[in-house]
C-alpha cells in the first residue's frame, strides 16, 4: 500500500508542477494530494512502520475506549498531531499576509519607495536588490517580490530591462528570506518545529546569505551600463485614501509587529503565531481608532475585514495539503528510508543539502523541507555525540544549511520559489528567457553563498 500512496504522491506533485498547462490551481491538486494519501494509508495499511510501533504500544498501555477501534483511534491522533503542528504555520502565515496586506492598502510602502530616485542602471540595480534583501528578512520573500516588481513598474519603463531586474529581485529576495525566521516559509517551518533559532540562525547564515546576493551583482556591475528610462506617470488628481502621517504610522506599526514575533517567542517560549496575531490585534485595534470618524465607504475600504478577503488564501490552502500529504509519507515510513538512502549514498551533511538545494529548483521547497523534518530527528545535545548525530542537534549545520539550500537554491529556475512565481505572474517572464538570461545567476548566487557556509562551518 505505501507504494501506492507514494504514486498518489508524485501524481498529485506532477499536477502541481503543471499547474498552467493543465490549468488546475495547484491548491486543488495538494488538497486532492494530502487527503487522498491519508485515506490510502488508513484503510490500506495491514500494520505499522517500525518507527510507529512503539508508539502504538504507549498508546494501548493507556487505551480506555471501545474495543477494536483501538487503531482508528491511534491513527486519528496521529493525523491530529501533524495538524497541530501545521495549523502553527498556518496562522503564523495568514496573519503575516493581513499585516503586509493592510500596510499596503494603506500605501504604507511608498515610505520606501518614494526615496528612489537614481536612473543609473548599476546603482538602480544594487540599490533595489539590497532593499529587497533586507525587506524580505522582515515580510517574506513572496510579499517582497510583490512589493518590488510594484516599484521596479514605476522605476523602468523598457520591459526586457524590467525582466532583468525581476530575476535579480527574485535572487534577492530568497536570498534575504533565508537568513532570518520569518523571511522564508521553510526557514519559518524550520523555526517553528524548533530545528533552528532566531540568534544563532542570523548570525550563522547572514554572511552567506550576503554572498549570494553580491556574487551576481558583482557580476552585472561590469555588465550593465547607462540609464533606466522612466514610465510617464499620468496625473492622477483622485484623492489619497490616507493621509502621509497615516502611511508612516501603518507602516512602522505593520514592520515593528513583524519584528516583534521572535522576540515574543524568546521572552514567553509560546508558538510564533501567537506573537503574530498580536500584533495583527495591536495593528487592527489601531487603524479601527485612525479611521472612526471617516465615512463607512473609507472606512471600509481600509478595514481589516475588507483585507481578509484579499489575502491569498489558495497559498494557504496549498500549505495545508502539501503538508498533510507529506506527513502521510512520513507516517508510512518512506521518509525514513530516503533519509538512510542519502545517507548510505552521500553521506555528507553538505552534499545531502546541496543536492536538496539543486531539487528546490524543480520541486518546491516547502514540501522538500517538510520532508527533510519528516526524515531526520533533532538530536538532543550531549558531549558524547558523534560527528553525524551532532549535526542535527538543533541549530546544527544540518538544518542550517538546509535553511539556505532550499530558500535560495529556488532561484535557479523561475517556478523553484514562490517568489518566483510571483514575479512571473505578474510580468508575464518567458520561463526559457529567465533560464537564459537568469539562471546561471541564481547557479552563481547559489555555489558562492554555499561555499561561504561551508569555509565557515565545513573545514
Amino acid at each position: 500500500m505505501e507504494w501506492i500512496v507514494l504514486g498518489v504522491f508524485v501524481l498529485g506533485y506532477l499536477a502541481i508542477a503543471l499547474e498552467h498547462p493543465i490549468r488546475i490551481d495547484k491548491a486543488a491538486s495538494a488538497l486532492l494530494t494530502g487527503t487522498l494519501t491519508w485515506a490510502l494509508f488508513v484503510l490500506g495499511m495491514d500494520e505499522f512502520a517500525p518507527h510507529l510501533q512503539g508508539e502504538f504500544a504507549d498508546f494501548m498501555a493507556h487505551f480506555q475506549g471501545t474495543p477494536g477501534t483501538e487503531q482508528a483511534v491511534f491513527l486519528e491522533h496521529r493525523l491530529l498531531h501533524h495538524v497541530q503542528e501545521i495549523a502553527s504555520i498556518l496562522f503564523f502565515l495568514m496573519g503575516a499576509m493581513t499585516i503586509v496586506e493592510l500596510v499596503d492598502a494603506h500605501e504604507g510602502f511608498a515610505v520606501i519607495t518614494n526615496r528612489i530616485r537614481t536612473k543609473k542602471k548599476v546603482t538602480l540595480m544594487w540599490v533595489i536588490a539590497v532593499l529587497t534583501f533586507f525587506l524580505s528578512s522582515v515580510l517574506d520573500n513572496l510579499t517582497t517580490a510583490i512589493v518590488m516588481v510594484s516599484l521596479l513598474r514605476k522605476l523602468i519603463d523598457d520591459k526586457e530591462t524590467r525582466w532583468i531586474y525581476g530575476g535579480m529581485v527574485i535572487i534577492a529576495a530568497n536570498a534575504g528570506g533565508a537568513w532570518s525566521p520569518i523571511g522564508d516559509v521553510t526557514t519559518t517551518m524550520l523555526w517553528i518545529g524548533g530545528q533552528i533559532t532566531t540568534g544563532a540562525t542570523i548570525s550563522n547564515l547572514f554572511l552567506p546569505s550576503l554572498v549570494a546576493l553580491v556574487a551576481p551583482l558583482m557580476f552585472l556591475t561590469f555588465r550593465m551600463k547607462g540609464e533606466v528610462e522612466r514610465p510617464v506617470v499620468p496625473i492622477d488628481h483622485k484623492l489619497e485614501p490616507t493621509t502621509a502621517a497615516e502611511r508612516n504610522l501603518v507602516f512602522a506599526l505593520g514592520i515593528g509587529g513583524l519584528l516583534f514575533v521572535p522576540v515574543f517567542k524568546t521572552v514567553t517560549h509560546l508558538p510564533p503565531f501567537m506573537g503574530m496575531m498580536m500584533s495583527l490585534g495591536v495593528i487592527w485595534v489601531a487603524t479601527e481608532w485612525m479611521h472612526r470618524n471617516k465615512n463607512h465607504e473609507e472606512r471600509s475600504a481600509l478595514s481589516v475585514l475588507t483585507i481578509l478577503r484579499k489575502i491569498d488564501t489558495a497559498s494557504v490552502l496549498f500549505f495545508l495539503g502539501i503538508l498533510l500529504a507529506v506527513a502521510a509519507l512520513q507516517e508510512i515510513g518512506l521518509l525514513i528510508d530516503a533519509a538512510g538512502m542519502l545517507k548510505a549514498g552521500l553521506n555528507d551533511i553538505y552534499l545531502i543539502n546541496l543536492t536538496i538545494g539543486f531539487l528546490s529548483a524543480v520541486v518546491d521547497n516547502v514540501p522538500l523541507v517538510a520532508a527533510s523534518m519528516g526524515m531526520y530527528e533533532v538530536v538532543a545535545s550531549g558531549a558524547d555525540l558523534g560527528a553525524w548525530d551532532a549535526a542535527f542537534v538543533q541549530d546544527g549545520p544540518f538544518w542550517q544549511f538546509l535553511a539556505f539550500c532550499a530558500g535560495t537554491g529556488g532561484s535557479m529556475l523561475i517556478i523553484g520559489s514562490a517568489a518566483g512565481v510571483a514575479v512571473m505572474g505578474l510580468e508575464k517572464i518567458d520561463f526559457m528567457w529567465y533560464v537564459r538570461r537568469i539562471s546561471g545567476l541564481a547557479v552563481l548566487s547559489y555555489l558562492c553563498g554555499a561555499l561561504s557556509y561551508w569555509l565557515m562551518h565545513g573545514l
